[in-house]
């Protein structure tokens, strides 16, 4: 079988000229953005709570700090946006409403019908599908995340030769420091984002159609015998195990299955990032300005 999309670049254009802008390239937007500002707010509250409580007031090494702080910034986050990511992630896989290019499993009018339409006939534990996964993919990175932008960011204003306490970095390397930082936990992080993502998009099936990673063996034989043939491979359908779900897609596709997608998620990350943490940093800087002022 020859994949649809060969590449970041076709698969844009397939999708855009296929499923348009709106319901291709943005599908899944106003879901991602249901649980992107409360979920933010919960994040970067405890982020910085953690951070200055472990840093100024226990004087913990800033490195496990940094990493600490993200990691419970992003778990106290998660009940938030772990529902709205099963939303975005379903919408992103059905593309546009009766899509006659690609068959999911999938066809939500709209963002509320899907929020209604998994609660009635899935129950609300459904948003929670691959809850684990995410937080084993989103702990890592976010902790991975903020380790490496602090570090980056001290570099940055070593090189800059400013006082990191009193000045301000150049915009530039702000948006540089957040993209290396963001690109470069989310490509070690990709594995996770492959397992997540499949759990929270495959359709239910009975036990008896879970692979297990004794059985992905037999289904990566059976696939190679279907491609040499011009078959479409078998799909495996992941247990709800985290590691056992790592070794079944190692085992039935390989690294490369592991690491699928990791151009648009290093792409992704990289702009989230910088964009994200220069925000931040400004907020930082009014919030700061306003107390010494005693506006707030």
């Amino acid at each position: 079988m020859i994949p649809k999309y060969k590449n970041m670049i076709t698969a844009y254009k397939t999708v855009f000229l296929e499923e348009g802008i709106m319901r291709g390239l943005y599908s899944g937007y106003f879901a991602a953005m249901l649980g992107s500002l409360p979920s933010a707010a919960i994040f970067f509250g405890t982020y910085e709570f953690c951070k200055r409580k472990m840093i100024d007031e226990y004087e913990l090494n800033e490195t496990m700090s940094h990493l600490t702080s993200g990691f419970m910034g992003d778990f106290m986050s998660s009940f938030v946006y772990v529902p709205s990511e099963v939303l975005k992630t379903r919408l992103q896989l059905q593309g546009r409403f009766n899509n006659p290019y690609f068959q999911s499993g999938y066809n939500y009018r709209n963002l509320k019908s899907a929020i209604s339409k998994i609660i009635q006939t899935e129950g609300i534990h459904a948003l929670f599908f691959g809850y684990k996964a995410t937080l084993v993919r989103d702990l890592p990175f976010s902790a991975l995340q903020f380790a490496f932008y602090e570090k980056f960011r001290y570099y940055a204003f070593a090189l800059e030769k400013k006082d990191i306490l009193h000045d301000n970095l150049s915009l530039s390397n702000e948006l540089i420091t957040g993209a290396c930082a963001g690109g470069l936990a989310g490509v070690i992080t990709t594995p996770m984002d492959v397992l997540k993502t499949r759990l929270q998009t495959q359709l239910e099936v009975p036990d008896t159609q879970v692979f297990t990673p004794n059985t992905a063996k037999a289904v990566n034989n059976t696939n190679n015998n279907n491609n040499s043939n011009g078959r479409k491979p078998k799909q495996v359908i992941l247990s709800r195990s985290i590691f056992q779900g790592l070794r079944s897609v190692y085992q039935s596709e390989g690294v490369i299955g592991l690491f699928s997608g990791v151009g648009p998620r290093f792409v992704w990350t990289s702009i989230q990032s910088s964009i994200m943490l220069v925000l931040y940093q400004m907020t930082l800087r009014v919030l700061t300005n306003s107390f010494d002022d005693g506006l707030l």
